[in-house]
């Protein structure tokens, strides 16, 4: 039905249509709804927690294995092991991107 009307209102752009003040608020209503359904899901979707392997960590963050492992020690950044396979959760690793502070500039060692 929407593609009709969008189709109409292209072949047709000087049609009048005449609806009533009722119809009006109801399809506002309608517009509304559907608008906070689908911002809702994009909140939902962004907020669903993603894993990266080690070597994405390493990229993203720019480090090294040693780096990774002295973090994981300090709790830092902890992975999450699925079997033998350790995966990094994108929201700590957006936490440190963020500027969740580097401890290697605390202690003062090389990275």
């Amino acid at each position: 039905m929407d593609k009709d009307l969008i189709a109409l209102a292209k072949a047709c752009p000087g049609l009048q249509v005449t609806i009533t003040l009722g119809e009006l608020v109801e399809a506002n209503r309608l517009l509304i709804a559907e608008a906070k359904r689908e911002l809702e899901q994009e909140i939902a979707d962004s907020k669903a927690e993603t894993y990266v392997s080690r070597a994405q960590a390493m990229q993203i963050l720019g480090k090294g294995s040693t780096t990774l492992w002295r973090w994981k020690k300090l709790g830092y950044l902890v992975p999450v092991t699925v079997g033998a396979i350790d995966r990094y959760r994108m929201s700590d690793i957006r936490r440190i991107m963020e500027g969740g502070g580097d401890p290697a500039a605390q202690e003062g060692d090389a990275v």
